[in-house]
């Protein structure tokens, strides 16, 4: 194999693939075109492709940076050989996701803006009802294509000759998921006896609710946070994050190739994201707004993968400037939202003297999060773990509503059980992620003081790490940053559990 005519098609699939993720997801196109992508490139995603890159791995000399290349490229390919198997039900499940149209009492509500609704929503009956509606359609209408993608990547773990796929993800990507597991279901048999003190005074706050009381479709509106409204105006939103940037040395509005796409529109996901579609020359930052603190906490989260995309250094190979382990990417994520909880940045950046209520408010968002991936880690392990008899689909959806019934200490519904599932463990990277940016943020508090984010220092000390990408393992960065280990644990201590 020509390693290097390898890695030029695999950027030129890259930058197509995310550009089409782009635009369909900014609601700018109705159409999700990616089977046409995969074909034009489908020669990067052969079983002998695979095989290849397996062969130019062995060969590699062990601690070498180009072992390390070869060993991100191989995690590529077999991604794409997954994803080009799944093409046809992955634009499927967007079509219908941006086409379904749920009857609601006579009101028309689009799939996607359904979520933002349901936020918005003060009447606990009718989010209720936002969230029926939205179960039902993903039972019928999703799930059956959910099940299609499943099926397909256990089928091809197989066929490459991996126990799972569970244990095809550890191994291309380098997860040890048993220790993760083993740290996380530790925080939260830890976490379960306060869960209730922590978590309860918030909700009671927030909805008016007790948590005995509380359903999975009050989350959102308990995620929106309505009554700090007032501590986070709309108008400040993009200047309050322009300033922040400022005050690490960063102008957003001099970054070429870097785009805030923050208009409303009706296709749009809720879920905001960051696209890198060239890193570091072409990243769009895209939020669908609902209003108050949820928009300042996902804008900062999106601006920390925006601004390490920005910074990595254009010269690097293209496996560390796209590739890699996104733990990486996430923990710099986790960094800027965490800020808008912090009490040194609200009194600096929103003349908010006493943050108290916040930080109360946020330590049992966290918490609730935590939980909830915990839970998912432990799920996603069962049903990828090659284990799964035939038939069994119903069993999987009663453990899943079961473990995130039990994490979260709510009713959770079953109907969900294939759609809140990420492609490739990648909850694994968020829980990595959380472990690395506490680490990482403990070290720039005891560097440059409790306002780090006004230090000019700060903010080069981030972009050197910035612009090595994703070359390292979170492992790795944190080893040399500070010489600790990285252990999810370390979550009691940051939530004084």
């Amino acid at each position: 194999m020509d390693l290097e005519a390898y890695r030029r098609r695999a950027e030129a699939f890259t930058h197509e693939l995310t550009g089409e993720y782009y635009r369909h997801y900014a609601g700018l196109k109705e159409d999700y075109e990616i089977e046409a992508i995969y074909d034009d490139h489908a020669e990067l995603f052969t079983r002998a492709a695979v095989e290849q890159l397996r062969d130019a791995l062995e060969r590699a000399q062990p601690g070498s940076e180009e072992r390390r290349r070869r060993a991100m490229l191989l995690d590529f390919a077999v991604e794409g050989y997954i994803g080009l198997e799944t093409k046809r039900p992955e634009a499927e499940i967007a079509r219908r996701e941006a086409g379904i149209v749920l009857e609601l009492g006579g009101e028309r509500l689009g799939f996607r803006e359904s979520a933002v609704a349901q936020a918005n929503e003060p009447d606990g009956a009718r989010r209720a009802e936002i969230e029926d509606a939205r179960l039902a359609a993903t039972e019928e209408r999703l799930n059956p294509l959910y099940r299609e993608v499943l099926e397909t990547q256990h089928a091809i773990a197989a066929e490459l000759g991996y126990a799972s796929y569970r244990e095809l993800c550890a191994q291309c990507k380098g997860f040890d998921l048993a220790a993760l597991r083993a740290q996380t279901a530790e925080f939260s048999a830890h976490s379960q006896a306060r869960y209730p003190a922590v978590v309860e005074p918030e909700l009671r706050h927030t909805l008016g609710l007790a948590l005995d009381d509380a359903r999975r479709s009050d989350l959102p509106r308990f995620f929106r946070a309505p009554e700090l409204d007032a501590s986070f105006p709309e108008e400040t939103l993009i200047s309050s994050f322009a300033a922040t940037m400022r005050g690490l040395g960063i102008d957003i509005g001099a970054q070429a190739g870097v785009v805030l796409d923050v208009d409303p529109r009706p296709q749009k996901s809720p879920r905001a994201f960051c696209a890198p579609v060239r890193v570091p020359g072409e990243v769009y930052l895209v939020l669908a707004p609902v209003g108050g603190r949820d928009d300042y906490a996902v804008l900062f989260h999106e601006a920390g993968h925006t601004e390490h995309y920005a910074h990595v250094d254009a010269g690097l190979p293209f496996e560390f400037r796209h590739l890699g382990d996104n733990a990486i990417t996430e923990s710099f994520a986790f960094l800027f939202q965490h800020l808008v909880e912090d009490p040194e940045w609200l009194a600096r950046r929103l003349g908010i003297e006493d943050g108290s209520a916040i930080a109360a408010y946020a330590r049992a968002y966290r918490l609730v999060y935590l939980r909830r991936y915990a839970a998912k880690l432990a799920y996603e392990l069962e049903l990828h773990g090659g284990n799964r008899s035939a038939g069994s689909w119903d069993g999987l959806a009663r453990r899943y509503s079961e473990l995130l019934g039990d994490a979260l200490q709510l009713p959770w519904p079953a109907a969900t059980y294939l759609a809140d599932v990420d492609p490739g463990f990648y909850c694994a990277c968020y829980l990595r992620a959380w472990a690395l940016e506490t680490h990482i943020r403990g070290y720039l508090r005891s560097e440059f003081g409790p306002a780090w984010f006004d230090s000019g220092e700060a903010g080069a000390a981030l972009r050197r790490l910035w612009r090595d990408g994703q070359r390292r393992s979170p492992e790795e960065l944190l080893s040399e940053l500070t010489g600790e280990v990285l252990d999810f644990r370390v979550l009691i201590g940051d939530l004084d559990l």
